[in-house]
Parts: C-alpha cells; sequence; structure tokens
C-alpha cells in the first residue's frame, strides 16, 4: 500500500488492485496508472471535502475507470454511489465500504479491500470548543466516542493498515482529544493526521506532547 499526501484532508491510497482518492480539494495528483480503477471518495459536501473538479482532472489525465463514492448530501455525478450513514456497500468483488455518522456533516469511511483495511475519518472528530457550552461539548464527545466504539466493534481485533484522522490546531489545547482517543482505542498500523488548515508543524506539536505514538504517525508534509 502506498499513501500520498495531496491537500488538507486529500489522500491517494494505492492498493494492489486500485486507487482510493479521499476528500479531494485542490492540489496536484501524481502520475498514475491510467487502466488501474479509481474511486473518489468524498465524505461530505464542505468546501475543504469536495470538490466536482476532481472528475474533469482525472478525465484529462486519462483514467480509464473512475468510480465516484459520495455522502448523500452531494449531488454527485451519474452513476456515483451515493452514501448513508450506518450503512455497509459492496463496490467490487472483495471491496467494501462501511460508513459512520459525522459529528458534523456527512460520513467517515472504512474500506476493506482483500483483507486490508482503510480508514479515513472525514470530519468526524471530538469538536469541543472553548466558546461552546459544556453541554455541547460533553454531547460531542458522547457522539463521538460512541462512533469510535462503533468502529472497534467493526475492526472485531483487526489493525487498520492506514488511518486518516482530524488534527485541527483550531481547537487549541483541544487540538489532539480526537486523535488521542482514537489512538487509545481503534488498533491502526499506520496514522496520517489531516485537517490541519495550512499548519502542518501541529504534528510535531502532537509528537513532542505524545512520544509514545512516535512509531505510529505519519508525518504529511
Amino acid at each position: 500500500m502506498e499513501v500520498t499526501y495531496i491537500h488538507h484532508s486529500c489522500f491517494l491510497v494505492e492498493t494492489d488492485r486500485f486507487y482510493y482518492l479521499f476528500d479531494y480539494e485542490k492540489g496536484s495528483l501524481p502520475e498514475m496508472d491510467v487502466q488501474k480503477p479509481i474511486f473518489v471518495f468524498s465524505s461530505h459536501g464542505h468546501g475543504d471535502h469536495y470538490n466536482p473538479e476532481i472528475f474533469p482532472l482525472l478525465n484529462r489525465m486519462g483514467m480509464q475507470n473512475v468510480r465516484a463514492v459520495l455522502s448523500d448530501d452531494i449531488d454527485g455525478p451519474a452513476g456515483c454511489v451515493s452514501v448513508a450513514p450506518g450503512k455497509r456497500y459492496g463496490l467490487d468483488e472483495g471491496l467494501t465500504v462501511t460508513t459512520f455518522a459525522s459529528t458534523d456533516l456527512g460520513v467517515a469511511f472504512l474500506i476493506e479491500d482483500e483483507g486490508e483495511l482503510i480508514y479515513h475519518a472525514g470530519d468526524l472528530n471530538d469538536w469541543v470548543w472553548d466558546g461552546e457550552s459544556e453541554d455541547y461539548n460533553a454531547q460531542m464527545t458522547a457522539k463521538y466516542r460512541h462512533q469510535m466504539d462503533l468502529l472497534a466493534q467493526k475492526l472485531d481485533q483487526r489493525q487498520i493498515d492506514a488511518a486518516f484522522v482530524v488534527l485541527d490546531p483550531r481547537q487549541e489545547k483541544d487540538y489532539d482529544r480526537g486523535l488521542c482517543y482514537f489512538l487509545e482505542n481503534i488498533s491502526a498500523k499506520q496514522v496520517y493526521p489531516m485537517h490541519f488548515w495550512e499548519n502542518p508543524s501541529i504534528i510535531e506539536t502532537f509528537l513532542k506532547d505524545h512520544p509514545e505514538y512516535t512509531e505510529k504517525i505519519r508525518r504529511t508534509e
């Protein structure tokens, strides 16, 4: 499995059989095998997670087999698979995606590709903010942890091969809440922080605060 960081929450993952492109907003894509199928995933319709220009871009690159898997809040192109939270979808032989409810909008994805597991959180995160009420923040944390419990149940002690998880510096002192809970409760070989708004140094901050995760966390820039 090969992982390429594109921008913000966008990553390109290549497995033996497929490419997976997650939450494209903007950025240059690497050269790809035009005959290998590519799945375009978008977790929700916010402008930093979905840009419909990805489809003409892939067409100009000559990609011959482009498939779209989009959250059902997106009005996608003809033939796309529209997905709702809390569902499981068969995409191809030996390929399924399970969705989880975001704590913002849309879904998170767990992809199972012939035994390989890929998780992309979209905007599923523990969105605690200083300016919100104590009750709001408590409800947010409860919702996030419930979805992580569902993810752990789905994994059933299996290990994710590559996980893409929110680390947002705008949360200030609470910036690490979601990622820490994920690392404490979900088994993953490689974890790629994302959604850091042009501030990749937050990854180094996280590693200084939590050196015990140095072997798992991947620097995306």
